[in-house]
């Protein structure tokens, strides 16, 4: 079976043998978000050892329920961050056609029962601890999003709340927090997902001036961030709106130049080409999108999460890969081994969104995360358990 990028998902299996290795802790404790915390699927962890501090051996859980995708990540502490020890990701496209009927449809909700019903096994044989089951933009606006939520938890016992989008955006920066360039001015990053696209603005001159090449830890995220927003666009609005299929230059141009009208209004809010003028930037996509192009860029017969996550590309080699998939037919872009067919009508979408943010604050470089809201959503937890102990700064020689 192909691997494809998070956003696209493969059906389970594969994402976890992608992930293993450790994760290095990338935020401080006082992150986290507000809201609740589930405890286990089946309401009970591995007994603790007399004398020992049983949290610091569970497993801990996150579920990111999305407009297109169901993402479940299992993890234990270890000394460097945390380790994965199982991982899900299936398409389920639960906010199709949501922006034309304001309603989430009974075709998508089922499906995506279906897939939680694999999440919930998987909780529950792991003996999670400790868990946060979280929705985000389909759930939040469609008309019967709390209601399909509570028919999820009478039919399967998963309590799964619905993010604000402010949270949403925190979460994202704390888990990709550890790929940021310590030797930069400003760092934008910026998560594209199926019904919302998050922004966020950092500002690291806010931060101590200790500059390292170790940045894991040593950023207050919350203290750096600027500005944010939350664009009510997405890779699947997008392409029902503009055609996902069948995409010419003229269709693309129209989607780049809606999203960089919702862009006008961040800019204008919060002057970012004045703040970012002369400094030393870059960009840090979080989304499916940036993994695609960055998987296509490497030329990677398969999609391999160690050699994407982290990885730089120059906004040449990311305007390449756009204008090398527009000339291809949705066929070809099926056959592609990062995209498959379940993304093939969504990533020029993508790509479009990724193009209008390129135009409104040019950018040379741009980092490629694998990570995002699950991993924010782990270390936070962890954190507030005392088990994953946040890097804390030397104090300087007086």
């Amino acid at each position: 079976m192909q691997g494809y990028p998070d956003e696209g998902g493969t059906s389970e299996a594969p994402e976890a043998r992608a992930r293993s290795g450790d994760f290095p802790a990338a935020i401080t404790a006082h992150l986290s978000p507000v809201g609740p915390q589930n405890g286990s699927a089946n309401g009970a962890g591995p007994a603790p050892r007399p004398g020992h501090d049983a949290r610091a051996d569970g497993v801990y859980g996150a579920l990111d329920l999305g407009t297109n995708n169901c993402r479940l990540l299992l993890a234990r502490p270890s000394r460097r961050g945390f380790r994965v020890v199982d991982a899900f990701s299936r398409i389920i496209r639960l906010g199709e056609g949501v922006s034309q009927t304001g309603r989430l449809s009974e075709p998508a909700m089922a499906r995506t029962l279906e897939a939680l019903k694999i999440c919930a096994a998987k909780l529950g044989r792991a003996k999670v601890r400790r868990s946060r089951l979280v929705a985000t933009e389909a759930c939040r606006v469609a008309e019967n999003g709390g209601e399909f939520l509570a028919r999820v938890r009478d039919k399967l016992g998963l309590e799964i709340e619905i993010l604000t989008r402010e949270v949403e955006a925190r979460l994202a920066v704390s888990g990709s927090a550890a790929l940021i360039d310590a030797s930069c001015d400003y760092v934008l990053v910026f998560d594209i997902g199926g019904g919302s696209s998050e922004l966020i603005l950092l500002d690291l001159t806010r931060r101590n001036r200790q500059r390292d090449r170790r940045f894991a830890g040593r950023l207050d995220a919350q203290h750096c961030m600027v500005a944010w927003t939350s664009l009510p666009i997405g890779v699947v609005t997008l392409a029902e709106r503009f055609g996902g299929r069948h995409v010419t230059p003229a269709d693309f141009e129209a989607m780049v130049v809606e999203t960089e009208r919702l862009l006008h209004e961040f800019e204008a809010q919060h002057k970012v080409t004045e703040r970012l003028a002369g400094r030393r930037i870059h960009m840090l996509g979080t989304s499916g999108t940036v993994t695609t192009v960055a998987g296509i860029q490497l030329g990677l017969t398969r999609y391999d999460r160690n050699r994407v996550d982290g990885c730089w590309l120059n906004v040449g080699e990311v305007r390449g890969v756009t204008n090398d998939l527009l000339g291809r037919s949705y066929e070809q872009r099926i056959a592609e081994p990062c995209i498959g067919r379940d993304r093939a009508d969504l990533v020029l979408a993508g790509c479009a969104i990724l193009e209008a943010i390129l135009r409104m604050w040019p950018c040379e470089r741009l980092r490629v995360a694998d990570r995002g809201l699950r991993e924010g959503i782990l270390t936070t937890l962890m954190v507030e358990d005392g088990v994953l102990a946040p890097v804390r700064r030397r104090r300087r020689p007086v």
